[in-house]
């Protein structure tokens, strides 16, 4: 979805509003952080997030071949050891100064069963590999999160989810799992074997162990119909609730300063393969940036010039399998606050959200971000036997990010929220034991495989006390 260059030129009386000082300020303010050193004094080299806003210097690394090389390894490790899926998580969940540990070889397909539509994976599989593996046997993953960049553990260690009405996160279709313990003993669980570790470790935060593989309750594949549409923001608003029942996925993007929302929705055809064009939308995220750049302080004019640039877009189609559609490239990195709410709180906190960006925080241009996921029964999963409705915001990588604590944190913790685990939050474990009815099991499950802490960094002694 490309805005019209029209727009972003103006009246020379607006460009010259822009160019005047403006835009200047805001480009020295955009400028590119200063990076960590590469090696420290102590020869230890850097790892950093893919947001940039987590960093660290391990002293050991670790990619094991295979699961024995994995129970042989994380005995002995130095810790603690914190594995590491692909970095796109934006809290202290991964960094250590002692082992960091990859499972990017333990990749594949282990087995599958036709009948049941389940199939067994390594779990340091990609969730953008894991796609066409699973295409290639006539299955398909129930959904798949916006972004299918992260390892399948690195997925289900966070409550990573998609979108849809009666859709579970990808931890809720998961039916059977094998762990590596941090004595090294490897652990099969599920509803019927160990099934405290099995509700405790589906989302795990990687304190649990080293998930090994992971049996996947699937579906059979299918084709869909994927329509991207702009819709106004207050109509969509209204809408939201029946458009949710309406359609196999939906989720929308509204689009601050414009009074303008960008509607997504997938749904199953037998209609012929049209595949998605090229994508358009970090242009449409630069545009947007533009607009703030030129006319941050005078909204009015941006939200006159965001609606003239977006007076003629066209709704945009593609048609193809679900693993090609449902997730989208995001090569424009940023920092992100995410909070899961009761269903029925989730346009309400949305309207008052959009209210204060738009009041006290006019540098924002990144889309708010809001899906629906359903009810699940792992202990630590924010959607824990209950239907939620998530709020994501988002800062660019360069950018403050600290409005977030300030205007949106307070709204979703009122709201009864519980947060991504992969992403910003001030949560702490007081405040969790209220969100989460089986904290204290999880927690005492974690330290019984854990009894020396060995996987506790200081993040999670922060969540788990």
């Amino acid at each position: 979805m490309k805005l019209g260059r029209r727009a972003l030129l103006g009246s020379a009386g607006l460009l010259a509003l822009g160019v005047g000082g403006l835009a200047g300020r805001r480009i020295w303010l955009s400028r590119e952080p200063e990076p960590p050193i590469p090696i420290d004094a102590k020869g230890r080299t850097l790892w950093s997030n893919w947001a940039g806003n987590e960093h660290a210097y391990p002293s050991a690394r670790a990619a094991p071949a295979n699961e024995a090389e994995l129970a042989a390894l994380l005995p002995n490790a130095q810790k603690p050891v914190r594995p590491v899926g692909s970095g796109h998580s934006f809290t202290a969940l991964v960094p250590t100064d002692g082992t960091l540990l990859s499972i990017d070889r333990l990749n594949g397909l282990v087995s599958h069963d036709a009948a049941r539509l389940t199939a067994t994976v390594r779990a340091g599989t990609k969730l953008s590999a894991l796609g066409p593996i699973l295409a290639g046997i006539g299955q398909e993953m129930p959904n798949l999160p916006d972004i299918n960049k992260q390892t399948l553990a690195g997925a289900l260690a966070t409550g990573t989810h998609g979108t849809g009405k009666g859709v579970k996160a990808i931890h809720g279709e998961v039916t059977a799992m094998r762990l590596v313990l941090p004595d090294g003993e490897i652990a099969e669980c599920s509803r019927d074997v160990r099934p405290e570790l099995f509700h405790a470790a589906r989302v795990s935060l990687g304190a649990f162990g080293v998930v090994s593989e992971v049996t996947l309750q699937n579906r059979p594949l299918e084709r869909i119909r994927k329509v991207v549409s702009l819709v106004d923001t207050e109509d969509m608003l209204r809408q939201w609730p029946a458009l949710a029942e309406r359609h196999r996925n939906a989720e929308f993007l509204v689009l601050p300063f414009t009074g303008k929302s960008a509607l997504i929705t997938h749904d199953t055809t037998t209609e012929p393969v049209q595949p998605r064009g090229a994508d358009q939308d970090s242009d449409t995220l630069m545009d947007l940036k533009s607009l703030r750049d030129l006319f941050e302080f005078a909204p009015e004019l941006r939200r006159r010039a965001a609606q003239s640039a977006m007076a003629d877009i066209q709704p945009e189609i593609a048609i193809d399998e679900g693993w090609k559609l449902l997730s989208n490239e995001r090569p424009v990195r940023f920092k992100e606050m995410e909070y899961h709410l009761p269903i029925a709180e989730q346009v309400g906190v949305l309207r008052a959200i959009i209210r204060r960006i738009e009041s006290d925080a006019r540098g924002v241009f990144f889309p708010i971000e809001a899906r629906i996921i359903a009810a699940d029964d792992a202990w630590l999963s924010p959607f824990y036997e209950r239907e939620s409705g998530s709020i994501a915001v988002h800062a660019w990588y360069k950018e403050d990010h600290d409005w977030m604590f300030r205007l949106a944190e307070p709204l979703f913790r009122e709201a009864g929220g519980r947060p991504h685990w992969g992403k910003l939050h001030s949560l702490k474990a007081d405040d969790l034991k209220r969100l989460y009815p089986h904290f204290a099991d999880a927690a005492a499950v974690r330290r019984s495989v854990d009894p020396a802490g060995r996987m506790t960094n200081p993040f999670l002694h922060r969540l788990f006390g």
